[in-house]
């Protein structure tokens, strides 16, 4: 059976006026995050992680600052001869040209083109959040529900309600109340921008829109088609328990970034089934946590250092957990050296581990583990060993 044609929209055409000084010469989505990324990053790697293929990205305000980023796709599978990464900038030449005015507007300009791929699910989504999710996931979900929306939703705090649409849901999952932004939130279940719609049904209501507002304008997703689907009853919720945090204010932003210099952040950024990519690299920042000390070394992005780091070199994902000591010594991709063990002139290759309170290497000759080898918790092995023993010929 073949998987549903999924289109992904991905809004990045917002000045982002909330994060002041950080969007005065760059757009929203291309606001570095966590070191190395940048927001859309998110966004893109969820689609990669999704098997979804054709993703349009609407931009206007600053596009440069992205378009620069993102290029033509490659760190997200995108660069590809059909399908793949498409800009979608302002035009000119027909009625639904000029300048976009809101999410809901960006959608009807854009509608034509929407039509002539003629996707069995639209999925749009935002480009400031921070988060995982398996888009196809919703998209089933949603495929079967009779909706003409499914808005994925998420907690939030109740003194930070009133920035978001905020829903009520019945036991069936069904949106019995929308209120987009409001004074006095009546819960703080928020839609947290990612919507999956019916294509054909979600743009001739919203054709009939744009007819009943006229100059008005659609505005935003949440100002007229949201509450119109909701009241209909044809708008239904898909919760995301994991992490998610909006990062469109420059306090959210800050706190965001808090959040992940806990000694477990809230998502795995390296996470091997789904790490997040990113132009120029595909690991995150180097972490040095409370107790880690680093002394004439070199760290490469994706390390979490929590012991003692001297004169040696650490290669991608490489964890030194609290208590443990490297010394003089070169660890290849994805080594874990486990509390209270000690490493000292020695070369691990890829994914070795090194359990707890084990002692690999001294002075003399260089040790050397192969590659995906454990040296079980306790275990010594001597200078000049290696593990595991060569073959005798």
């Amino acid at each position: 059976m073949a998987l549903p044609k999924v289109l992904v929209l991905v809004l990045a055409g917002g000045k982002g006026s909330r994060l002041e000084l950080l969007t005065e010469t760059r757009a929203k989505p291309a606001v570095p995050f966590a070191g190395v990324y940048r927001l859309i990053d998110f966004p893109l790697s969820n689609c990669e992680h999704s098997g979804i293929a054709d993703v349009w990205v609407s931009v206007q305000y600053q596009p440069q600052s992205v378009n620069e980023h993102l290029a033509n796709g490659r760190p997200w599978d995108l660069d590809r001869t059909t399908g793949g990464l498409m800009m979608m900038a302002p035009f000119q030449g027909s009625e639904r040209g000029g300048w976009t005015e809101g999410t809901a507007d960006g959608l009807w300009r854009q509608s034509e083109l929407i039509r002539q791929f003629d996707p069995d699910a639209l999925v749009v989504v935002s480009s400031d959040a921070v988060y995982k999710l398996d888009y196809r996931d919703v998209v089933d979900a949603h495929l079967g529900s009779g909706a003409e929306v499914t808005m994925v939703t998420t907690e939030v705090e109740a003194d930070d309600a009133a920035r978001y649409g905020i829903v009520q849901v019945g036991d069936d999952g069904t949106v019995t109340d929308y209120a987009y932004k409001p004074d006095e939130p009546a819960t703080t279940t928020a839609t947290n921008e990612v919507f999956v719609f019916s294509p054909t049904e979600t743009l001739d209501r919203l054709q009939a829109l744009r007819d009943q507002v006229g100059e008005d304008g659609l505005e935003d997703l949440g100002t007229h088609l949201l509450p119109a689907q909701t009241k209909d009853g044809l708008a239904r919720a898909y919760p995301l328990n994991g992490y998610w945090r909006d990062v469109g204010t420059v306090e959210s932003y800050w706190q965001a970034h808090r959040d992940f210099l806990s000694a477990e952040p809230p998502i795995d950024l390296d996470e091997p089934g789904w790490p997040v990519h990113t132009r120029g690299g595909r690991h995150s920042a180097a972490r040095v946590l409370d107790d880690g000390q680093i002394e004439n070394s070199l760290l490469s992005g994706g390390t979490r250092v929590s012991g003692n780091v001297r004169g040696s070199v650490l290669s991608p994902g490489v964890v030194v957990e609290e208590g443990a000591t490297v010394l003089d010594s070169v660890l290849l991709p994805g080594v874990r050296v486990r509390r209270g063990a000690t490493v000292t002139r020695a070369v691990l290759d890829d994914n070795v581990v090194v359990g707890e309170r084990a002692t690999v290497g001294g002075e003399g000759d260089i040790t050397l583990v192969g590659r995906e080898a454990e040296v079980e918790a306790g275990a010594e092995l001597a200078a000049g060993a290696r593990l595991p023993e060569p073959e005798r010929s």
